[in-house]
């Protein structure tokens, strides 16, 4: 039996990592017949468990004068270390979202798992997708600076739209709601306003460059392995009124447990502290899928909600007996019942079904509909929906170092009709902020023997407070999830992740200025100051040879 209260770490470490560890753990725990605690020191974690996959990527595109794509061929190459691992659905998903919210009329899309003299790398919040995403963003910016247009026009002409609604994988994008959400971030952003007076300045300026980027996200929401897409849930109701949920999700610090208690709260028509949450049991919830792809409230909370719709079926029938009333009249909200000859209080309810032995337990179960694949033929429905987010981001750069910094950032992001706007919020700036510094400054480091020598904070930089933009703007995108989803809400773990894109386009634009927007180098990431030199000197030593 496991039971899991709660992680202090998640982001896919979780899911096949921990294994070595808790058989070291249950080993000790069966000869010395105590229980057990093995914790790393974060050297030696560093070391021995696996990162993000590292990815070498290219591609060839055609377009036409205006910049509008006829044709792409991407090849993503995953670095997955001594074994598989997770690799073969992470080249998948990478290989999924390489158009991120592009339309590609004609594409190849190949995708390589390379083994490696590394450890062995696993999953990531995303999974792949930022990794694939990445090509459409390089692609927009590629094309904009060989037609020395702005982007953003760039970025605009190609969206999925009707009529151009086919992904490469044969999946239809049904929902268009990005041109929507680039025109209010650029209105509320002052994003053209701002493009000309961050010229005017690098004019000026002949150390320190500013730039500004505006990049969408699109990311599909589903396990890409379909039997994961389920989820189970026990819902108890007591004679006091009180409730015990059990779930299938583990609560790691994203929010899940409360979401899932408000969606079950909102069920019943009660109040959010009349519900309690247990640990994560495989005695309680069977077979439990990971935690992972986003999908936490989405699975479990329908689970959830299934097993709520349940008994309150049952006390529903059981009030229109009892008071002989129709069951379209009996209403639950504000922790009462209401009915055509009266009310009734939740709690007294409860009890009053128990004494007429009405059950008022149940599992709850939850499969995604509509999802399917062959990959064989390399087409199907491998998502349920999308998630969409755009954000706007300002930095600096010193071309003498090579050092940059993000002053400002604004952020549109689509959670459909939102459970908790707080939670979500959250979960949006730490994706951001842990996105950006997977782009800039977090530089894995292996030798020629595959050892990895960034293995602490001396030589591995993560965002710190300091890091976050000093002007931080995140909101909400009014807008419900045209599919069956639990109330209508999108995930939001990963999609927001795949909004520091911009940052990388930033830095790119503020590079670029030197030669007046005529030239873009290649930058690849992480954007560190020495990588951001580099691009700094291939721009001047082009803008030398033009001279």
């Amino acid at each position: 039996t496991v039971e899991t209260r709660r992680m202090g770490g998640a982001f896919g470490g979780k899911e096949t990592q921990g294994a070595p560890w808790a058989c070291l753990a249950a080993l000790a725990t069966y000869f010395l017949g105590c229980a057990v605690k093995l914790r790393l020191a974060r050297s030696d974690d560093f070391k021995l468990t696996g990162k993000r996959h590292p990815f070498y990527n290219q591609y060839h595109v055609g377009f036409d004068e205006n910049g509008l794509i006829e044709g792409a061929d991407i090849t993503v190459n995953g670095f997955c270390g001594y074994s598989p691992d997770l690799s073969d659905a992470i080249v998948d998903r990478a290989m999924f979202h390489a158009d991120n919210a592009y339309y590609y009329p004609a594409a190849r899309i190949q995708g390589n798992r390379c083994k490696v003299n590394t450890v062995s790398h696993t999953a990531f919040r995303g999974f792949g997708g930022p990794q694939g995403m990445i090509m459409g963003e390089l692609i927009m910016d590629d094309i904009a600076a060989k037609l020395g247009k702005d982007p953003l026009e760039i970025r605009k002409l190609n969206l999925y739209r009707p009529g151009r609604d086919i992904t490469p994988y044969h999946q239809t994008v049904e929902q268009h709601i990005l041109k929507d959400m680039i025109t209010q971030l650029e209105l509320s952003g002052d994003y053209w306003s701002r493009k000309q007076h961050i010229k005017q300045f690098n004019q000026s300026s002949s150390i320190i460059k500013k730039g500004l980027a505006m990049t969408p996200v699109k990311y599909g929401i589903s396990f890409t392995v379909q039997h994961l897409n389920q989820a189970g849930a026990l819902v108890h109701v007591y004679s006091d009124g009180s409730i015990h949920l059990n779930h299938g999700g583990t609560e790691m610090g994203q929010g899940l447990n409360t979401k899932i208690a408000q969606i079950v709260a909102h069920g019943f028509g009660i109040n959010f502290d009349a519900v309690s949450i247990s640990a994560t049991r495989t005695d309680k919830v069977p077979n439990t899928s990971p935690t992972a792809a986003s999908s936490g409230t989405d699975l479990n909370g329908m689970a959830a909600l299934n097993a709520v719709d349940t008994i309150k079926k049952r006390m529903i029938d059981f009030v229109s007996q009892h008071f002989t009333v129709p069951n379209e009249s009996i209403v639950f909200k504000d922790n009462k019942i209401t009915h055509d000859k009266g009310e009734i209080s939740f709690k007294e309810l409860a009890n009053l079904a128990y004494m007429n032995r009405i059950s008022l337990s149940s599992t709850g179960y939850y499969a995604t509909p509509k999802i399917h694949y062959d990959r064989a033929k390399g087409e199907g429905r491998p998502f349920f929906y999308y998630a969409h987010g755009v954000a706007m981001s300002e930095v600096e750069v010193d071309i003498l170092t090579g050092e940059n910094t993000v002053t400002r950032v604004d952020i549109l992001h689509d959670v459909g009709s939102s459970i908790n706007p707080a939670l979500d919020i959250g979960q949006i700036e730490g994706a951001f902020i842990q996105g950006m510094g997977w782009l800039t400054t977090e530089d894995l480091q292996w030798n020629n023997k595959g050892e990895l020598t960034s293995f602490g904070p001396a030589n591995y930089k993560i965002p710190a407070i300091g890091d976050t933009p000093s002007e931080f703007n995140v909101n909400l995108y009014n807008s419900a999830n045209p599919e069956t989803t639990v109330f209508r809400s999108k995930a939001v773990g990963e999609p927001p992740f795949m909004l520091s894109f911009s940052v990388w386009s930033a830095i790119r634009n503020a590079v670029s200025s030197i030669t007046d927007y005529q030239y873009t180098a290649p930058l690849d990431t992480p954007t560190t100051p020495e990588r951001v030199l580099g691009a700094i000197e291939r721009t001047q030593q082009w803008l030398e040879e033009r001279k």
